[in-house]
């Protein structure tokens, strides 16, 4: 069986046949199945997501992981594994075992480039391992946050290449975006847009259901073929923002970081080097520069501090129980002992994205604004509950990823880069309880998936050459605690923030702070301009000690290298920008708007992701519904996008039409007609006339029946680049949370009267009026 080419070609039968089948012999006999090699494990890859290398108790930290803590006592865990300090890229980079500039992956999909390196599209000649266990006899399926389907392709007409099912996975239960609100998700099965199974109401908490939905399909797979094993990729929307648990969780941690982020770097160094995660002379590195310490926060500044890491805490603690449900019903359906579980604590280190104060709705802040310490403090009992989208302070971050410098998107330092793995496999690792220090990297996961099932990396899949496999398999360290490093050297690059790790030399630079990822007009220093740092971590464990000027030598040798490792795996051109990554048209990603001002859409649709969808950020637009038969009574959501943290919705209550804009800089409008519309009306339009002059400006609201306006008003200021992160634009309904509180316990507030399309505008506010556009629309139909 040539298991080096995807899919395995069965050999030909060499049974000639018979004239008649009565005569027919021998007799033909069918395929055999395609199996992996005897004795191939299943395999569970958990990645719960923004946890850094010193959150969970099994590395030191604060957070009660007991989960993680049996799986090391039964397995291994490994002090200096690596990821990219990012979501997109180190998910790419885990499922093909390529670099994630390698895959195109050099920032999340959401700002996907033109450029090879950062185009947001996995090339073809990089198959996932899904893809390759799949050709290989095993059942897979993903359940959770997959954040690497361009978003331009997230709509009716794909193409669905990059979708999960197209990728090697078998079944898909999840969201593709980067973040999701735990309790009101917008959720996809296999190609379908769908609602959860419960309400927040009844106790949805999406990081239960992805569980649910995981046991589920491994016990149909293993009720229908006993012998097959399977492949479950679980990447939890836990632990990014937004930080919402359960109500039984809320007071888990009350008064636990009361003593502040400093003393809890303490702490936590204490416990790790106990527990021999660091080396025994490891000391704390410098903190970050820009970020208050503990001392310098007044008292309410501390109050709402401490509260929001006593949720983020629960958060992660009440991931490792559901991720504990599952290893427990594994092993009382007897598919413990030869299941190779993989848990990465962490796709990237502890997030700086929620400011310097923390924040109540954290998409506030990726629209620019600044979150204050008294707005969370007027609400303090509702963090971690469904009416909050928290976020920790940037301090909390630093704290998080102990002993390291820096946080998230920092690709140069440990504190972006490291994180917690923990492997647990009884039948394949028999020394249990034990750290392991050899360095490894998240493009080793795929390999050692590979090696342990005993398939090689292909060199040809689905018709297409494959590039080699850019990490190195773990298994040696399986059985030799002592193994010389095989992982020596390795770039990082995020947002210009980059470095080398070389045979226990790091040279790095910083080249931008987390916290200014959503800030126009920020100045900052060229590539050239940057100051590069460089440390011997074969003595120096948290890159604390900078010895640039002490061996200068060895600093250029290494930056010459990093350009070398920079130039082979498609790192070029450096970009540090977020927000105004295209400036131009040109380099814009593909959008289903690109070269259109108007798009008629339907109810039927699934809905577009955000992306995808029209833009309604810094310009005028209209919307205009199309409606039939007697709408008089009717009540409903005609068009929406974004949700309960932002975004804005035209709807009708009881036959009255409303506008309204949720800013999530603070604040809910609504504009709305006094009288119930006609029995006989046909088009309902909304026009926002957009002030001019800078981003985030006000307008005027028109609402039109027929023409006619029939209600005007005012929105002073309105977002500025984002409502959310994976709700959606939807006709005739709301998935996911609702915009407008009149609507908030109302389902989806699917439009109870007949919704044919509607239609969105985006010319200049002079191109066409109201009452022209309704007399076109009634003209033609």
């Amino acid at each position: 069986m040539n298991r080096y080419s995807i899919p395995i070609q069965q050999k030909p039968s060499k049974v000639s046949a018979a004239y008649d089948y009565r005569t027919q012999n021998p007799q033909f006999s069918r395929p055999e199945k395609i199996r992996p090699p005897a004795g191939a494990p299943n395999v569970l890859l958990v990645m719960v997501d923004d946890v850094g290398f010193g959150a969970a108790s099994a590395f030191g930290g604060p957070c009660r992981t007991p989960t993680a803590e049996r799986l090391a006592d039964g397995g291994i865990k490994y002090s200096r594994f690596h990821t990219t300090a990012l979501c997109s890229p180190t998910r790419s980079a885990t499922l093909t075992g390529r670099n994630h500039h390698s895959v195109g992956f050099g920032v999340i999909a959401e700002q996907a480039g033109t450029s090879p390196g950062y185009n947001g599209t996995r090339p073809d000649s990089a198959a996932t391992v899904a893809r390759v266990l799949q050709g290989n006899g095993y059942a897979t399926g993903a359940f959770g946050k997959m954040h690497q389907t361009p978003p331009w392709e997230i709509t009716p007409a794909g193409p669905f290449d990059r979708w999960p099912l197209r990728e090697g996975f078998e079944k898909f239960y999840g969201f593709l975006g980067a973040e999701s609100d735990q309790f009101e998700p917008v959720l996809v099965d296999g190609f379908t847009v769908i609602d959860p199974p419960k309400t927040p109401e009844e106790g949805y908490h999406m990081t239960e259901d992805l569980v649910d939905q995981t046991l589920n399909w491994v016990e149909g797979v293993k009720t229908m073929d006993p012998d097959k094993p399977w492949f479950a990729y679980v990447p939890f929307g836990a632990c990014h923002a937004p930080l919402q648990i359960p109500d039984s969780y809320l007071d888990k941690y009350r008064g636990e970081f009361d003593h502040g982020w400093d003393r809890q770097r303490e702490l936590t160094l204490d416990k790790q080097i106990e527990l021999g995660v660091v080396g025994p002379d490891t000391v704390l590195a410098p903190w970050a520069p820009g970020l208050p310490h503990w001392g310098e926060l007044d008292e309410d500044q501390k109050k709402v501090s401490a509260r929001l890491m006593e949720i983020y805490a629960a958060f992660l603690e009440h991931t490792d129980d559901e991720v504990g449900r599952l290893v427990d019903t594994l092993e009382s359906r007897g598919e413990l002992e030869n299941t190779l579980i993989i848990y990465m604590l962490g796709d990237n280190g502890a997030s700086a994205e929620g400011g310097m104060e923390g924040s109540f709705n954290y998409l506030a802040g990726l629209n620019g604004f600044k979150s204050t310490t008294a707005e969370v403090l007027g609400r303090l009992d509702e963090l971690g509950q469904p009416s909050s989208y928290p976020h920790y302070p940037a301090s909390w971050a630093i704290a998080l990823d102990t002993p390291y410098q820096w946080a998230k998107q920092v690709a140069s330092h440990y504190g972006g880069t490291r994180n917690g793995l923990i492997m647990h496999w009884p039948k394949g690792i028999a020394e249990t309880g034990q750290v392991r220090h050899q360095w490894h990297h998240c493009i080793d996961i795929t390999p050692t998936i590979l090696e342990a099932a005993g398939i090689p990396a292909p060199h040809m899949v689905d018709g297409t050459p494959q590039t080699p496999m850019e990490g190195v398999a773990m298994n040696y360290t399986f059985t030799d605690p002592d193994a010389e490093d095989r992982h020596t050297t390795q770039y990082f690059e995020i947002f210009g923030n980059r470095g080398l790790y070389d045979h226990g030399w790091t040279a790095v630079t910083a080249h931008r702070p987390p916290w200014l990822m959503a800030t126009r007009g920020v100045k900052l220093p060229t590539m050239d301009e940057d100051r590069w740092e460089l440390y011997d971590t074969t003595k120096d464990w948290s890159q604390a000690a900078d010895l640039a000027e002490v061996y200068p030598e060895k600093l250029a040798e290494l930056k010459q290298k990093f350009v070398m490792e920079a130039s082979k795996f498609q790192v070029f051109p450096l970009d540090d920008r977020t927000v105004s990554r295209f400036p131009t048209e040109k380099s814009r990603p593909p959008h289903p708007m690109r070269g259109r001002t108007r798009m008629k859409l339907y109810p039927h649709m699934d809905g577009l992701d955000e992306k995808a969808a029209p833009n309604f950020f810094n310009r005028s637009f209209s919307m205009t519904a199309r409606i039939d038969g007697d709408c008089s009574a009717a009540s409903g959501v005609l068009a929406s996008i974004g949700g309960r943290f932002g975004g804005l919705s035209l709807y009708v209550l009881e036959g009255k039409p409303v506008y309204c804009y949720n800013y999530s800089g603070g604040g809910v409008t609504h504009v709305r007609a006094e009288q119930a519309i006609a029995a006989d009306a046909k088009v309902l339009t909304v026009d926002f006339d957009y002030d001019g002059n800078g981003f985030g400006m006000g307008g005027d609201v028109t609402i039109s029946v027929d023409g006619v306006i029939v209600a005007q008003g005012r929105i002073e200021a309105t977002a500025r680049g984002i409502f959310s992160m994976n709700e959606q634009f939807d006709i005739g309904r709301n998935r996911g949370s609702a915009v407008s509180p009149d609507y908030q316990r109302k389902g989806a507030f699917a439009f109870t009267g007949t919704l044919t399309y509607l239609e969105v505008d985006l010319p200049a506010a002079e191109d066409i009026s109201a009452a022209e556009r309704a007399r076109i629309e009634m003209a033609t139909h």
